[in-house]
């Protein structure tokens, strides 16, 4: 375990983020590489604070290395989301994934992945969702049927994420291992606080709702000093997003768009595109567009994926199935040998990867726009470009 990496969002980075790089180094972990979110989320926005900003946050915290996972595959849902990350730190070279859980057992999240995975499941799943499920409740229903047990531990939300990690693991033949890490002080995605050695932690999206509230004052006592002095910075300079530009700048796109071009979004079915189209030409803004979107088919974070991905266009034809290169945000000097041994690609300079291929150029520029994107919606609308021309930071 010499080398572990996380795949992470630090939308923004806290206190329970600072805890899981203390209990990696406390296991004898000596290089920690971070694949995170940059230009956008999983759940279909953009990220509170710019990449900068996160990836100073976790250096500051511990992390030797930053990897960026390339707009188009964060904003995935979470089985596109965790094969893009392990793609990327089996390539970097990394030995272990440590990701937080609710039951922190390696292998039963490894059964759990075979599960899902098996044709008994499978054969299950049409039936369940015939009876008006999701796909995740109607999987986790079909596991307790054949795995007493198994469908409580699928609806836990990082024990889900866990097995997401185990299944592209399993698929992809990595070598990596997986050490999943018991989450601590607070539950994922709710407004529960605790404590760990004399921390208070919160879940990112109470951070969120608090910095939405009260401004990025209101979370300094949840997130570590250093952090809170990047984040005060970037307030100052304006870099905060602004939920009304998000808005507006979601609609102005999604208004110009046809049927026919909806219909090519990737993994758009069973005609979503004409409820997307006749939703778009009816909202006043993104809080309503995702109401009208609303069943109870889909899940409200496949919705929001489904928006973003109109507004940028993503169709399935624009990138690759894994990203084909290893984009370097940031890192501390003695980490930066490491990516001598990687199996991809890697450059601090996006320019330098978009000329290895067409493949490459196009991914790059797609990603482009997505962090051009996210720089109109903030509070100072920051420039366009800065994909290409933004420096990584080195410690």
């Amino acid at each position: 375990m010499e080398f572990a990496g996380i795949i992470a969002e630090y939308d923004p980075f806290h206190n329970g983020h600072a805890e899981q790089i203390r209990m990696l180094r406390a296991k004898g972990v000596g290089k920690i590489a971070v694949c995170m979110s940059d230009g956008a989320t999983q759940r279909g926005g953009i990220p509170l604070l710019p990449s900068r900003v996160r990836v100073e946050a976790a250096l500051a915290a511990g992390a030797d290395l930053v990897l960026g996972l390339p707009a188009p595959y964060a904003c995935l849902g979470a089985e596109g989301f965790a094969a893009a990350g392990v793609s990327q730190l089996t390539a970097l070279g990394c030995d272990t994934l440590a990701f937080g859980a609710e039951t922190p057992d390696a292998e039963r999240l490894l059964r759990a992945a075979r599960l899902v995975e098996s044709e008994e499941l499978s054969r299950r799943l049409p039936g369940l969702m015939g009876q008006g499920m999701t796909f995740a409740a109607a999987r986790a229903a079909a596991a307790e049927q054949i795995e007493p047990g198994m469908g409580a531990f699928l609806e836990k939300p990082n024990n889900i994420l866990g097995v997401e990690y185990c299944k592209a693991i399993l698929r992809q033949g990595s070598h990596l291992q997986p050490l999943p890490l018991p989450r601590v002080g607070a539950g994922h995605n709710t407004d529960e606080t605790g404590e760990v050695l004399g921390r208070k932690i919160t879940s990112a999206s109470r951070l969120r709702q608090l910095s939405a509230d009260g401004g990025t004052a209101s979370i300094e006592e949840f997130v570590p000093a250093q952090a809170a002095l990047l984040y005060r910075e970037a307030v100052e300079r304006g870099e905060l997003s602004d939920r009304e530009k998000f808005s507006v700048a979601v609609l102005s796109r999604l208004r110009s768009r046809t049927p026919e071009e909806l219909s090519r979004l990737r993994g758009l079915s069973e005609g979503l595109e004409n409820r997307l189209y006749g939703a778009i030409r009816q909202a006043g803004d993104v809080d309503e567009l995702y109401t009208l979107l609303k069943t109870k088919r889909y899940p409200h974070a496949r919705l929001r994926r489904l928006v973003l991905d109109a507004a940028m266009n993503v169709t399935a034809d624009r990138m690759p199935r894994q990203p084909p290169w290893l984009h370097v945000l940031g890192a501390r000097r003695t980490a930066l040998a490491a990516l001598r041994y990687a199996e991809l690609p890697a450059s601090t300079s996006l320019a330098e990867l978009s000329r290895l291929s067409d493949e490459s150029a196009a991914l790059c520029r797609l990603h482009s726009e997505f962090v051009d994107f996210s720089a109109l919606c903030r509070v100072h609308t920051m420039p366009a470009g800065l994909a290409f021309t933004a420096k990584p930071v080195v410690l």
